[in-house]
């Protein structure tokens, strides 16, 4: 039987979640410098937990496909009594029953993570948008107020340069940003996407991604993002942008019991 052990080495785990970069994109991102020091990571052979540690709750990322899902529940059934008290997950299917022994869940739906596959569909849409910076953060939490409330936004990504924002009558209408950015591992996450009720239909979403996107496909190989699979409108978009569904996850809230 393989051990669980702590992992610190970034060449070790970037080679690791490399083999499959789109289910992997979020935690190879986490390996930059920008993440690294609010992250804790865990092996057990050749699978990886994630516990982010940059937000609050924290967040833990344990990803596998049918094959590994038997080693990586081993994993997690041995890191679960030193995990928080209350946390955040994304786990693939067959994980959660793992940790129902330790855990109380809150479901948050089945989510889709999917990649840009087709980026010559950006063509089909005429993007817009301008860069955002941390002066714009009050503008930026007055929106998601309105229109994306308990939306994961971390201010710091706003130092990324990768966020994206139209405006209309000085009020700041529809964004689009990143979750996760690395040129160095050559990924990207989008996150934070929204827009205004009062403009909604008029197509600011999809010109807000395509603008991000355009400036993403220079940086990195790996474009994804996540949503909620039961959102409909959504999928569609992203399909109609060029973004395919590349597996599935459920996201929980997590309370020791």
């Amino acid at each position: 039987m393989t051990a669980v052990r702590a992992e610190h080495d970034r060449a070790v785990l970037a080679a690791l979640l490399g083999r499959d970069p789109v289910v992997h994109a979020y935690q190879l991102g986490d390996l930059d410098d920008f993440f690294w020091p609010y992250t804790s990571w865990f092996r057990r052979g050749e699978q990886v937990a994630l516990l982010y540690h940059g937000v609050t709750p924290p967040v833990l990322l344990a990803f596998a496909g049918p094959d590994g899902v038997p080693e990586l529940g081993a994993l997690l059934a041995d890191l679960a009594p030193v995990l928080p008290a209350r946390l955040y997950a994304h786990l693939s299917p067959g994980l959660a029953e793992v940790l129902g022994r330790w855990f109380a869940f809150d479901p948050a739906g089945v989510h889709l993570r999917m990649a840009l596959t087709d980026p010559a569909r950006l063509g089909g849409v005429v993007p817009a948008g301008e860069v955002l910076g941390e002066a714009d953060l009050p503008a930026l939490r007055a929106l998601y107020a309105v229109a994306y409330p308990g939306n994961w936004f971390d201010p710091r990504m706003l130092a990324t340069g990768r966020y994206v924002g139209v405006r209309a009558d000085g009020d700041l209408v529809a964004v689009a940003g990143v979750h996760v950015w690395s040129p160095a591992y050559r990924v990207a996450a989008l996150g934070n996407v929204t827009t205004h009720p009062r403009v909604r239909g008029r197509g600011l979403g999809a010109a807000v991604v395509a603008a991000l996107c355009g400036r993403l496909r220079a940086e990195v190989d790996h474009v994804v993002l996540n949503v909620r699979a039961d959102n409909v409108a959504a999928v569609r978009l992203y399909e109609r942008l060029g973004f395919t569904r590349a597996a599935e996850f459920g996201e929980y809230t997590l309370t020791a019991r």
